[in-house]
Parts: C-alpha cells; structure tokens; sequence
C-alpha cells in the first residue's frame, strides 16, 4: 500500500527538530556532563547520575535522521547536490565534531555524523539503479542485500559514526520507504543492538508525509556549531575549576 500525506499528524519539520533536541540532549551529557565528571571540582556523583539519563534520551536523534535522510533523497530533484551537501558540512563539521568528543583536531577512529549520512546517500543512489535494472525480483533483492552489505563494511571501516548498523538502517528505511507499517517494524527491528533508539519510531509513525516549515539549513548549521560551543564551554569549566 503506498504511503499518501495525512492532513494530521507531525511533519517532516517537526520530526526534525526533535531530532535537533535530543541529540542536544545527547551531546551534552557526551560533552558537557563527561567533563564535568572528570575535571575536579565538580559534584562528580550528580554529574554522573545525569549522564546515562542524556546519553540515553539521544539515542532517538540518528533513527530520525536516517528516516528523513531516505525522505529528502525521495524527493529532492537534485540527488547530486543533495550528496556534495553532506559530505561539505561532514568537512566542516569534523574539527569541531573531533574538539567536542576528544578534545583534538584530529581524531582517526571516529567521524562525524555527516559522513554517514553522506554514505547512506550513496547507498540509495545504488539501490535505486538496481531497483530500475530490468531482472527478476531475486536478484535485484540479491544485489540490494549484496551492495547494503559491502557499504556497512565500508562505513565500519571508515570508523563512521554509526558505521555498519547506520548504513543498514538507511538501507532498511529506504527498501521499505513505501509501506509504513513494514517500514517503522524493520527500522526498528534495525535498532536492536540499542534498543532505546526504538522509541525514535513513536514520533516517525505519526509523520503525515508534509515538508511543514522549512528549516532546511537547521541541521547542517546548527550541528558544527553546536559542538564548538560546547567544547568551548567544557573548556572555560575546566579552567575555572
């Protein structure tokens, strides 16, 4: 059954600033809350018991993101400029992503967001020839299966930041992106391996499948930012204390 816009509901905006929100959330306690913890000085009992509490409330951010990743590659009439796009923020976001979780400029085994993201646009872009390729329905599911796989590895690999399980799930979200209810059970099932970000589906089931306002730009923006100001914050705390 295709998936039609409902009049009710919560729009793509709107799921993407609870995205924004948690994933605040989540990198506060990844951040702010993990310095104040280790620099001394600090109430490091209080700190610590709001820790997992943040950490876990941000685990609902990256489901979101990958759905209306799927979402912004269905409809965008441009599918290479939506793909130059991220990986240009995934370039400017990597100091500041490396400064907020290690402290440095340089960090090889872990990458920003982005990175993912920019992959899982590739992967679509896969996919979607293969859907358009004339042969049977075994091997075109075959190769989904076949190319998802050697992309995760990649994205393992690659040390992005949700490696092989982000790069399924975009798969997974993208193959069942016309049939919800298969769609949100898969995506979650996805998820298994962090079982909190399953509730990032409760939000997405009521998505009506309208833009609503645009903030186009919110993510892309607010993300480097966001983490440059909490390194600075983090290390104006450090030198007070």
């Amino acid at each position: 059954m295709e998936i039609e816009g409902k009049s009710f509901g919560i729009s793509g905006s709107t799921l993407k600033i609870i995205a924004l929100l948690t994933m605040t959330i989540d990198h506060i306690g990844a951040v702010l809350i993990q310095r104040f913890i280790l620099t001394p000085g600090f109430d490091t009992n209080f700190w610590q018991s709001l820790y997992m509490p943040f950490r876990n409330i941000g685990r609902i951010a990256f489901p979101i993101f990958c759905f209306l990743l799927v979402e912004g590659f269905v409809h965008t009439q441009n599918r290479g400029k939506y793909l130059i796009r991220m990986i240009l923020f995934a370039l400017i976001s990597e100091i500041p992503f490396n400064l907020a979780l290690k402290g440095e400029i340089w960090v090889k085994e872990y990458q920003n967001v982005f990175w993912e993201l920019a992959l899982g646009i590739l992967l679509m872009i896969l996919l979607e020839k293969i859907e358009n390729t004339r042969v049977n329905y075994f091997l075109k599911f075959s190769l989904t299966v076949l190319f998802t796989i050697i992309v995760a590895i990649v994205g393992e690999l690659l040390c992005f930041d949700y490696g092989q399980y982000g790069i399924v799930t975009i798969a997974v979200l993208y193959y069942f992106r016309r049939f919800r209810s298969l769609q949100l059970i898969a995506g979650g099932a996805s998820f298994l391996w962090s079982w909190k970000a399953i509730f990032a589906f409760l939000p997405i089931a009521f998505y009506n499948g309208k833009r609503g306002r645009q903030i186009k730009y919110a993510f892309y923006i607010f993300y480097p930012a966001h983490l440059l100001l909490f390194y600075i914050i983090s290390k104006v705390a450090g030198c007070i204390y």
